[in-house]
């Protein structure tokens, strides 16, 4: 990351600075060759700014991906589309975005060091990822309302089958695609979730069309 030429910044927009170079440097380099000092350097400010806020890169690298303006704040709300299709599809693209930004390439090396950090990734798995997921769950639960979707196939791992999709694309591929998105929506999401006949459904409508004979 290019550093930040050193200016008079106080308050909100300091800190922005310095939430933003945080999440930049962790997605450039990783947990191991994060300090203070690399962190300062990018942000254009003094290290003591940094020491007098935080005890450590961990605590800060919590702090940048919980802040609304850098990193994942409050999570969308159900885009209230009235089709469980458009709705997935309008969440996921959301999310591939996000990967491709600081704070999703941030998860990255959050995500390979999670034993070496456990509590931050307990903390950032609390913060981030099950507020996400809560989401995805009430769009599932709308669709089971409206016949779409099968309650018995709507659960917390079928929530996250699209995210970690994503997530393993935009590792091994840099970036996530609106068709990508689409393909895991239509081709995964949608038919997992579908309400659909049990065998034992189809087997009594089978006989039922038997016994009634043609027409």
């Amino acid at each position: 990351m290019t550093p930040h030429p050193a200016t008079r910044r106080r308050g909100s927009a300091l800190t922005e600075a310095i939430y933003l170079a945080t999440l930049e440097e962790l997605a450039r380099t990783s947990f191991a060759e994060l300090s203070f000092d690399k962190i300062a350097t990018a942000a254009g400010t003094g290290k003591a700014a940094l020491y007098r806020r935080w005890s450590s890169p961990d605590e800060l690298v919590l702090a940048a991906l919980t802040d609304p303006a850098t990193g994942f704040g409050q999570p969308p709300v159900p885009p209230g589309t009235g089709s469980l299709r458009a709705d997935l599809i309008t969440l996921l693209t959301h999310f591939a975005h996000v990967l491709d930004e600081p704070r999703g390439r941030a998860l990255r090396p959050l995500i390979a060091y999670r034993h070496q950090h456990p509590e931050l990734f307990d903390r950032v798995w609390a913060s981030v990822v099950l507020p996400a997921r809560e989401v995805l769950l009430a769009v599932m639960g709308e669709a089971v309302d409206r016949g779409e979707a099968d309650p018995a196939r709507v659960s917390e791992r079928s929530a996250e089958v699209g995210p970690r999709m994503l997530l393993v694309d935009a590792w091994s591929t840099d970036s996530v695609g609106v068709d990508e998105v689409v393909a895991v929506v239509d081709e995964v999401l949608v038919p997992l979730l579908s309400a659909r006949p049990t065998p034992a459904t189809w087997r009594a409508d089978i006989v039922h069309k038997a016994d009634a004979g043609p027409r």
